[in-house]
């Protein structure tokens, strides 16, 4: 496994900082900072050893972000998440992710090679592909010339039969702009129906009420978009979406948000486009917390959050996938960015001696994220990865501690060994058990974090090493939704919101231990410092210079 081409693999050595320490890279997922109160779990529970770095503060701490530009993404409003953080903690450099991928995938005509276009083509001879998702030129979630041009690319490679189910927006542009939206979209159907495809829109609803919720906020706005789409029923029926959109925008208080569900009917009333068996569906959105629960619906067969009703056997890819931990969806039209030349391969041709070790959960991250999407070993000679397996058929917040001690372990053993060079782990905690909501077993599973951070840094501190300890993301530092002025946000019914996403917080850096020569220190100069940086100042302690196109190091070394 590597990069082709033809590359200078040689580093050059570092004018001021040997080779030969040991380094403990340790990242912990989902571990942001943020401000101290009762749902920051991080801050209620424990944590004497990551307190401890925090004293080294602004030389030897500081905070980096890992959102948004930071890691690929395409605003400031996208939260990172593992996937596209461990590819900037190992590459390097930062790759376009989400809605740059896309229009990469979409120019270069790649999104029609892969295999998730492959699979949904095998509907469009007797099937039906149903395009879902929001319509709206805004570009958070989705954007409309990136659906004109799938329709096309559709049409011209076999589908005789599309059917587009819209989500209006409002809310990443001006309300009322739907209409024009929708009559650039029923342009388009039309001219593919002039060459003979079936083409037309199926139905639709606004985001806020229809399909696109997130965080398993509500389900009642998933299952109202399974009805129109999936059921082909809803309460209002029209024969064209443009008459719909402008005939429920016309009632009082309306705005295209919060537009109630509506199917398009022939003449004799029946829905135009319901899913069924055998048919393809894409959800279209790039961004994924609004897809996610809607994509748990249309392919998880075990399923118990409403009654689906009828659950049609059909050929389903996301356009990106919206969960790398999930998997969700498991086919998907554009595949992440193919990175080159990581630290990790730049590390192994130099005769860095690398361990890497997490639980299945987080193992494909410190790994295979890692090193570009790539699996496999880069040299099987100076390289070993172990997998704990993870705890299965319980939710994480039943064994909050996980697999934070084994990992501990293996990573010590590995350091006293003296067989490697650098020892890598990801800690799942923060995340994993974050996900569940539940505050007082996330307190316990950043406390078990911590006690993994202290077994590491001893290991460290017995071999004259050099530790680097940072995370790919926020999560377990708050943990309740806000409302705009930064106050815990309450429900209907008065209850505290409970948040389970990522965050958008900064994520700590903390370097340190008996080998960091005398000298060493985050650099002040850098704009704008996040994930990206990792990689240059960890090769830079492993005695080596960066790449010139790596991002800067975040240390320098000043004479004492």
């Amino acid at each position: 496994m590597g990069s082709s081409g033809d590359v200078n693999w040689k580093l050059a050595d570092h004018p001021k900082l040997p080779k030969g320490k040991t380094i403990g890279l340790i990242v912990l997922d989902g571990w942001g900072e943020s401000d101290p109160d009762q749902y920051n779990c991080i801050h209620k529970a424990p944590t004497p050893a990551m307190d401890s770095l925090k004293n080294g503060k602004p030389d030897t701490w500081r905070l980096i972000k890992a959102h948004g530009t930071a890691v690929g993404l395409p605003s400031e409003d996208d939260m990172g998440n593992s996937e596209v953080g461990h590819n900037a903690l190992g590459a390097g450099r930062i790759y376009a992710q989400g809605a740059k991928l896309v229009d990469l995938a979409l120019a270069s005509g790649k999104i029609y090679e892969d295999e998730g276009f492959k699979y949904i083509s095998e509907s469009f001879e007797k099937g039906t592909v149903h395009l879902i998702g929001l319509l709206s030129d805004g570009g958070v979630h989705s954007r409309l010339d990136q659906v004109q041009l799938l329709l096309k690319g559709f049409a011209e490679r076999g589908a005789k039969r599309i059917r587009v189910h819209i989500l209006t927006d409002g809310r990443d542009v001006l309300d009322g702009s739907s209409v024009g939206f929708v009559e650039t979209l029923e342009a388009d159907l039309a001219a593919l129906r002039s060459k003979g495809v079936d083409a037309q829109v199926a139905s639709g609803g606004g985001r806020m009420y229809v399909t696109m919720d997130r965080y398993e906020n509500d389900w009642t706005v998933v299952k109202r978009g399974w009805d129109a789409q999936v059921l082909g029923e809803a309460p209002h029926k029209f024969k064209s979406a443009l008459e719909a959109v402008k005939t429920l925008r016309a009632e009082p208080g309306a705005n295209d948000q919060y537009l109630p569900p509506f199917v398009i009917v022939d003449d004799s009333g029946k829905a135009v486009g319901p899913i069924v068996d055998g048919d393809a569906v894409v959800t279209f959105n790039f961004r994924a917390d609004r897809m996610v629960m809607h994509a748990k619906a249309l392919e998880y067969e075990d399923f118990d959050k409403f009654d689906r009703v009828r659950v049609p056997k059909i050929r389903y890819a996301g356009m990106l996938q919206y969960d790398g931990e999930l998997k969700l969806p498991s086919r998907y039209l554009v595949s992440p960015p193919l990175i080159d030349r990581t630290s990790g391969e730049y590390l192994a041709h130099n005769g860095v001696r690398t361990f890497a070790c997490s639980e299945t959960v987080k193992f494909g991250h410190v790994t295979f994220f890692w090193n570009g999407n790539r699996s496999g070993y880069f040299n099987e000679k100076l390289e070993e990865y172990v997998e704990i397996p993870s705890d299965s058929g319980i939710s994480f917040n039943v064994q909050p501690k996980m697999k934070a001690l084994e990992i501990a372990e293996k990573a010590r053993d590995a350091i006293l060994s003296g067989k490697f060079d650098q020892v890598r782990v990801n800690l799942p905690n923060g995340d994993m058990v974050g996900h569940t909501g539940d505050i007082d077993a996330t307190v316990v599973a950043c406390e078990a974090a911590d006690l993994a951070v202290r077994t590491i840094l001893d290991a460290i501190e017995k071999v004259g090493g050099i530790y680097v300890v940072t995370a790919d993301h926020g999560n377990a530092e708050d943990m309740v939704k806000r409302d705009k002025a930064g106050k815990p946000a309450l429900d209907k019914e008065g209850k505290l919101q409970i948040l389970t996403s990522h965050t958008l917080k900064p994520v700590p850096i903390a370097i340190g231990g008996p080998g960091l020569s005398a000298g060493v220190r985050f650099r002040q100069d850098i704009e704008t410092p996040g994930l990206a940086n990792v990689a240059a100042t960890v090769m830079n302690l492993h005695g080596f210079v960066a790449p010139s196109d790596y991002e800067t190091s975040l240390i320098e070394v000043v004479d004492k």
